[in-house]
């Protein structure tokens, strides 16, 4: 009996040396991150039968497990994935926003600048100097938008160089993950136990991935786990793991994105693929929110130059001569999918300014058909043929064969703003005058009055516009008229204030005009002074030419900084929701895994007085144990 006093003792004692040795190892990592806290798993041994009944034999520790929720734990990791992508995100697009709404640099200031020195023309028209301050507001408005375009093309930059630096990263994590993979799979299978630091390493390693990508796991039976990138692409199975590795997009080489082997061949990876975290963030950002952006800059640019530059060419210049083209601007380009295997070439064109949208577009042939989808919304417009005019932008087959598959990127607008810049440097090649002037004959006998007449807007003007036509009235309600480059039409009926139209011009006539009156429509040859065609320039600056007639310049920027503003402010609101939910479910694993020390202090006295005992228990059994042997003397 002694001698089972003594085992049973001697467990006691092994069982409290575990319990202290296990309490001591929470407390030592109370602040290492990612520690999981740890306990003895005790049971009963083998009781044994003595004839009166059984009798227990001690205590043994069959395990010392962490206290952990892999529930709770995957729900944090989800959590703190998603908030490290929404917090990228809101934070470039703040940036944005501070670029736009900036009431020093950014684009309206400049824009009422520019019309401002249009309007000091129009006041000024034989001032050398209001010309010249045309053209510095104009130079001055093309590299504002130049700037914003440079600025928000850093932005991209900076995605780019981030995308690249996470691959390796992403893949310094999947590989560590392998290894301890490797090594936790064969030490549990070696001795049937799991090593927990070993897994909380591994745990730690898995949070890191989640924040920098979205990764979920799949736990395997020998312990080790499986992780997945966005859910979907296998990054780490077992004890393998499968690079990432960034390169140029294939649909959209101007970017840099993640790509990852599947079935033998590296597949491209959108922001939906990566799922979360600061890479999904970034990505998220630069295909939606500054893709959006520079279309919507490089639109107002593109609308603005076409707007200014057909009215600048129906006017007449300081020389006499017709106007030339006021602004340069950025092409809508075409771009071919890196994988595309036929010969074709797409080209884009701007064919109305006002009809164009904020979005990009992809053209593809599926061996029958074109299907050109709008980015933006998914919308998707199917023709058996191209030329096609979409959303204001005409899609061309430049030359070549598509095959079955076949994709191009166009972008309409992306390159409006980077490409403005002014034509005119010379004031006096300023188009302030309009090319035609009007005039009553001096021995008219009625009331009848003729406007200053306006060249109509459609270019290449009549090649007859300069051409004197004259209007003789041959009774108060009818009127020939004479010189016209389409014949001589007589006996017209007179109609006071109707539009009179010929060569490229339209005038009006008023009033009254007696039998015999003439009027004259001729070139403006002296027209130094002449505001006609500087007044309209001047009014392009509220003329509704944007959003298929309904936004001016003006406007159409306020919506840019507005949606900007509202969707910085939305994803701050997200971010801010999304980080207080990661430290609600951090917070949540920290109350059932992390460390307490007051815990782990009342377990040190529970477990010194329990090695106490035993010892206490131990000494018995060894004076029994005398005493038996002081008896056989």
């Amino acid at each position: 009996m002694g001698n089972s006093i003594y085992g049973i003792a001697v467990s006691g004692l092994r069982a409290a040396q575990s319990g202290l040795m296990t309490t001591s190892h929470n407390i030592a990592n109370v602040n290492t991150p990612g520690f999981s806290r740890q306990e003895t798993v005790q049971a009963a041994l083998t009781p044994q039968f003595y004839g009166s009944g059984y009798f227990g034999s001690g205590v043994q520790v069959d395990d010392v497990r962490r206290v952990y929720s892999s529930f709770l734990v995957a729900q944090s990791r989800e959590a703190q994935s998603q908030a490290a992508g929404s917090s990228e995100h809101a934070a470039q697009l703040a940036a944005i926003d501070n670029l736009l709404a900036d009431p020093a640099a950014g684009l309206a200031p400049a824009l009422n600048d520019f019309f401002a020195g249009a309007h000091d023309l129009a006041a000024n028209p034989g001032s050398v100097a209001a010309r010249q301050s045309l053209i510095s507001g104009a130079e001055a408005l093309a590299t504002r938008f130049r700037n914003l375009s440079d600025r928000l093309a850093d932005m991209r930059d900076g995605v780019n160089r981030q995308v690249d630096a996470s691959a390796g990263t992403i893949n310094a994590n999947a590989r560590q993950i392998a290894q301890l993979n490797r090594s936790i799979a064969e030490t549990q299978g070696a001795l049937g136990h799991a090593p927990n630091d070993l897994l909380d390493q591994r745990d730690a390693l898995i949070a890191d991935l989640s924040r920098e990508v979205g990764a979920t796991t799949v736990t395997q039976p020998d312990g080790s786990v499986n992780v997945y990138l966005g859910g979907r692409y296998a990054l780490v199975i077992g004890g393998n793991s499968f690079d990432v590795s960034a390169g140029t997009d294939p649909e959209s080489p101007r970017d840099r994105t993640l790509f990852i082997g599947q079935g033998g061949a590296a597949m491209a990876l959108r922001a939906d693929d990566v799922g979360g975290g600061r890479v999904g963030g970034m990505m998220q950002f630069r295909e939606v929110d500054l893709v959006e952006a520079r279309n919507a800059l490089g639109r107002i640019a593109m609308a603005l130059a076409e707007d200014f530059n057909l009215q600048h060419q129906l006017g007449q210049d300081r020389a006499g001569a017709a106007g030339g083209a006021f602004f340069s601007v950025g092409a809508a380009t075409a771009v071919a999918r890196s994988t595309n295997v036929g010969s074709a070439q797409v080209s884009a064109s701007i064919v109305d300014a006002s009809a164009l949208s904020t979005s990009s577009y992809r053209a593809t042939y599926d061996g029958a058909n074109w299907q050109v989808t709008r980015l933006a919304d998914g919308t998707a417009q199917s023709f058996a043929t191209l030329p096609q005019t979409v959303d204001g932008v005409a899609i061309a087959l430049a030359s070549g064969v598509p095959a079955a598959g076949d994709s191009f990127l166009v972008e309409p607008t992306e390159f409006g703003a980077a490409g403005l810049g002014v034509r005119i440097h010379d004031p006096a090649l300023v188009a302030a005058a309009a090319p035609i002037a009007t005039a009553a004959g001096t021995a008219n006998k009625g009331s009848g009055a003729i406007s200053a007449g306006s060249v109509a807007a459609a270019l290449p003007l009549d090649a007859n516009l300069r051409q004197a036509v004259t209007i003789t009235f041959t009774s108060a309600g009818t009127f020939d008229v004479t010189g016209t480059g389409t014949g001589n039409p007589s006996g017209l009926a007179y109609t006071a204030g109707g539009a009179i139209a010929f060569n490229g011009w339209t005038a009006s006539i008023s009033g009254t005009p007696a039998a015999g009156d003439t009027f004259t429509i001729s070139a403006n040859t002296g027209g130094v002074s002449d505001n006609r065609n500087a007044s309209l320039l001047g009014a392009l600056q509220t003329a509704r030419n944007m959003e298929g007639g309904t936004a001016s310049y003006a406007d159409a920027y306020a919506q840019l900084v507005s949606r900007a503003g509202s969707r910085a402010r939305e994803l701050d609101v997200a971010s801010g929701a999304q980080s207080a939910l990661a430290t609600q479910t951090a917070d949540q694993v920290q109350s059932v895994s992390g460390v307490n020390l007051d815990e782990e202090a009342a377990n040190l006295i529970r477990y010194q007085q329990a090695y106490q005992a035993a010892g206490k228990a131990l000494a018995v059994a060894n004076t029994m144990f005398d005493a038996l042997l002081d008896i056989q003397r």
